[in-house]
């Protein structure tokens, strides 16, 4: 063979993203090595999905409150529909609703974070995203963004997230699109969007978007199960259809990252911001960020050491 045949072969110990596994073929570590995603056919089965929506309407009728949850809504949708699958676009933080949190427990999903994270597993970060037909306001765009910008803990490259299609996801109902490659770039400065209509709380995006980096829409099937690195550039297009566009995800992390301080970086000023919202939900006076994660962690595998 000649020398470039034989480079092209991967070595033991190039790969930065992943970690030695027998789960991975070295085409899907080189993928992620390469793109910083890396999608799974059908992961998850219909009957959990079927589950897991049968939840989200309980929690959209009322019919169960998980503590600690926060149900956003549509507020100009409520006085048309009251709350509903109509109204509400996002359950984030659903870690104390048992029949949601099995998700985060999946050992179909475990096998493959492991791959990223190591052993010992704390899912961090929960949503189920249902979003809403949006053909006019472009509310429920969510700019392209990094999800590190949310999370005050390193090293980045042991967090990842698994984001589930519980339904077909295309361009018309508003699919994820990444910017492949992205995951090798440094945390970027977020805010609010500068655009016609009313931002969604917590919708930040990159400030100075990149608009000639090549974009890749993910096209997904249900129980089609996507893992991305937390600094790769992603966001999700409107909803141009009649119907909703459901997903479920967890950011996980090795439980061996650590907190950082946010003080004087870009990201100090989304922690005020998360701060004022805990606070008023809960009547809190003192509140650290700190406080917070440590409220939503949960150890799915393994044993916690720092988070």
């Amino acid at each position: 063979p000649t020398s470039a045949q034989v480079s092209a072969v991967p070595q033991p110990g190039r790969f930065c993203y992943t970690l030695d596994n027998d789960v991975l073929t070295t085409e899907q570590r080189q993928f992620y090595e390469d793109n910083g995603y890396l999608l799974i056919k059908k992961l998850v089965s219909d009957k959990d999905i079927e589950r897991f929506r049968k939840e989200f309407l309980r929690i959209c009728k009322k019919e169960v409150n998980p503590p600690g949850a926060m149900i956003m809504k549509d507020e100009s949708l409520r006085s048309q529909y009251g709350q509903s699958e109509k109204v509400v676009n996002k359950v984030q933080d659903f870690q104390e609703d048992k029949e949601l949190f099995r998700y985060c427990t999946l050992p179909e999903v475990l096998k493959y974070v492991e791959c990223f994270t190591g052993p010992n597993i704390m899912a961090m970060h929960t949503m189920l995203i249902n979003k809403l037909p949006d053909s006019d306001k472009q509310t429920f765009l969510h700019p392209m963004h990094q999800d590190l910008h949310y999370f005050p803990f390193r090293p980045a490259d042991h967090i990842v997230c698994s984001w589930t299609a519980m339904e077909r996801a295309d361009q018309d109902n508003g699919c994820l699109v990444v910017q492949p490659g992205t995951h090798k770039e440094p945390l970027k400065p977020h805010g609010y969007p500068k655009r016609e209509g009313k931002a969604n709380k917590l919708f930040h995006g990159l400030l100075d978007e990149d608009e000639t980096s090549p974009r890749v829409h993910l096209v997904m099937e249900k129980g089609d199960t996507v893992f991305f690195h937390p600094l790769l550039i992603h966001g999700s297009g409107v909803n141009k259809t009649s119907g909703f566009r459901k997903s479920i995800s967890c950011h996980f992390a090795s439980s061996q990252c650590y907190y950082i301080d946010v003080k004087n970086t870009d990201q100090e000023h989304l922690e005020k911001e998360i701060v004022e919202i805990v606070r008023k939900k809960y009547n809190a006076t003192s509140v650290e960020l700190r406080d917070i994660w440590n409220f939503r962690a949960r150890l799915v595998q393994g044993e916690r050491i720092n988070l």
